[in-house]
């Protein structure tokens, strides 16, 4: 039993992480006068953590041979986080951190679930069945709820 809810205490975790990170970046972003600063600094105190996380765990750098076989867009993760960090730092502000982060669950939601459908980027198929819809419009009401 405890084994099971160390996962979703770390989710939980996580998801409180993503507040706390757009509410520092909003405000390093009014300090600076600047999202694309803001931004800047976000990733690379990330890309420093996580540099520390693989010497930590010793992973070996992948070989050359490795990289090559990897798919072009498999390398654009940077890319999608950018959005999203550029788009809370100027979002959070002017919605709030609730509304905000409730809109994003829903994008995910929306974007999972057609990922899903379509067996996108790798993705099992799995099929948009009634259960899987109401969760989405349960989503959506909160989201309006919250949004009030």
């Amino acid at each position: 039993m405890l084994s099971a809810l160390l996962p979703v205490a770390l989710a939980a975790l996580a998801g409180a992480s993503i507040v706390v990170q757009q509410v520092l970046n909003a405000n390093l972003r009014t300090a600076l006068n600047s999202a694309a600063w803001s931004g800047f600094t976000s990733y690379l105190v990330g890309v420093a953590c996580m540099a520390l996380l693989a010497l930590a765990l010793r992973d070996p750098l992948p070989s050359a041979s490795v990289a090559a076989r990897i798919p072009w867009w498999a390398w654009s993760g940077g890319l999608f986080g950018a959005i999203f960090i550029g788009l809370a730092i100027l979002l959070v502000p002017q919605l709030g951190a609730a509304t905000f982060i409730a809109l994003l669950v829903t994008g995910q939601m929306l974007a999972s679930v057609t990922a899903d459908h379509f067996g996108w980027l790798g993705l099992a198929q799995r099929a948009l069945d009634p259960p899987r819809l109401l969760g989405v419009a349960l989503l959506i009401g909160g989201v309006l709820l919250i949004r009030r």
